[in-house]
C-alpha cells in the first residue's frame, strides 16, 4: 500500500482545514487508516485513527471534538477534518495503514505497517 497525503496549508486559528490521504492498492478496504503529527523539535504523536469499514473512530484527547477522521473505500482515501485549529495543531500530517490484529486502540506508531510523506499544517495565531 502507497499512501499519499495532502491539503495541509497555511491557516489562522479558529480556521478549518480538511486533509486527504490516497492510499494505492485494491486491499486498502481491510485496513485501519490513522493519522499521525510530528510538531516542530518533538515526537509524531497519534491523532486517530478509523476502522477498516469507517464503523469506528478513536482520538486523542488534543484533538477529540475538534478533528474526525472518515473514510472513502471507493476511493480509497481517507480524511481528516481539522476545525477550530489552534496554533498547537502545527505539525507534519502524516497517515499510515494498519493491517488489522485485533486490537482496539491502534494508537501507537508500530502498530502501522505503511506510511505516506506527510503534508505540513502551519496553524497562526
Amino acid at each position: 500500500v502507497q499512501l499519499q497525503a495532502s491539503g495541509g496549508g497555511l491557516v489562522q486559528a479558529g480556521d478549518s482545514l480538511r486533509l486527504s490521504c490516497a492510499a494505492s492498492g485494491r486491499t486498502f478496504s481491510s485496513y485501519v487508516m490513522g493519522w499521525f503529527r510530528q510538531a516542530p523539535g518533538k515526537e509524531r504523536e497519534f491523532v486517530g485513527r478509523i476502522s477498516w469499514n469507517g464503523g469506528g473512530t478513536y482520538y486523542a484527547d488534543s484533538v477529540q471534538g475538534r478533528f474526525a477522521i472518515s473514510r472513502d473505500n471507493v476511493k480509497n482515501t481517507v480524511y481528516l477534518q481539522m476545525n477550530t485549529l489552534k496554533p498547537e495543531d502545527t505539525g507534519v500530517y502524516y497517515c499510515a495503514a494498519a493491517r488489522p490484529d485485533g486490537s482496539t486502540l491502534y494508537r501507537t506508531m508500530s502498530k502501522y505497517n505503511y506510511w505516506g510523506q506527510g503534508t505540513l499544517v502551519t496553524v497562526s495565531s
